[in-house]
């Protein structure tokens, strides 16, 4: 795997968890507290940045396309876990689990941030 496939991956991996934890706190603190109680200003700032990390998450994901060359079933896989809510919490597994069997067959063994 060449770096800017890598790089490609991580930079999906790090835009996962806050993507798939931003779409629950919206339906929690912004749709379920302005229905049940007087506190509507939660719902248009957590809409705007679900919406932004959702859209930063395509955009990574498209660049993950290009680059690692996924097939089709492979990248609509991860846009359905895009849509679900905490489904970017298993994406991050799945590409926590790929990267490390990336390293493993390129013959590496050291762990990440370690310095030889």
């Amino acid at each position: 795997m060449d770096i800017k496939t890598a790089s490609a991956l991580h930079r999906l991996r790090l835009i996962s968890i806050p993507e798939a934890l931003s779409f629950p706190a919206l339906l929690i603190f912004g749709s379920l507290l302005s229905r049940i109680s007087d506190i509507d200003y939660l719902m248009p700032p957590l809409g705007a940045l679900h919406g932004l990390l959702f859209v930063i998450y395509a955009v990574f994901l498209l660049d993950v396309w290009n680059k690692a060359k996924w097939p089709f079933k492979k990248v609509a896989l991860f846009f359905f876990l895009a849509v679900i809510p905490f489904g970017g919490l298993y994406g991050d597994k799945i590409l926590k689990r790929d990267e490390a069997a990336s390293v493993a067959a390129a013959g590496g063994t050291a762990k990440e941030g370690a310095v030889a």
